[in-house]
């Protein structure tokens, strides 16, 4: 009895070892992009995100597919540093929903010389080829 309670707290610490590095990883994706976006790096940036045309981004002018299309509405958005300003990410929630999937919840500001605009996210994370990707990103 003693082996079975030992093993089943073993592959418990296993499991939370995992989900916490798991979670680490994310918040690491995240302030990496924050760190290109804040350099002026979008191709940076947009490593983030699953590199597919099923990538889907949800913003004030509804959906668009794609991580390509993605990145050009972003330089069309956001044409020089100036106008990219400083990113900041306010990380709410990270929930791992299975071994493959995650969902955050958060905030996003930019500071720039004239303003400071901001606003909402939910980001969908796909575990692929063993890296975490933003496979959909609705941000308001």
């Amino acid at each position: 009895m003693k082996k079975l309670i030992t093993s089943f707290l073993l592959l418990l610490i296993t499991c939370i070892c995992l989900k916490a590095q798991d979670k680490q990883a994310i918040v690491k994706l995240m302030h990496d992009q924050q760190t290109a976006w804040s350099k002026g790096d979008l191709e940076g940036f947009m490593q983030g995100y699953w590199k597919s045309d099923s990538l889907m981004f949800i913003g004030k002018r509804g959906p668009t597919y794609g991580w390509q299309q993605t990145l050009e509405n972003y330089k069309k958005g956001y044409p020089d540093k100036a106008a990219m300003g400083k990113l900041t990410f306010r990380i709410d929630k990270v929930e791992l929903l299975s071994k493959q999937d995650a969902f955050v919840m958060g905030a996003w500001s930019l500071a720039r010389e004239k303003d400071a605009p901001g606003g909402y996210f939910t980001l969908w994370f796909r575990k692929i080829n063993g890296e975490w990707k933003i496979v959909c990103d609705h941000t308001s």
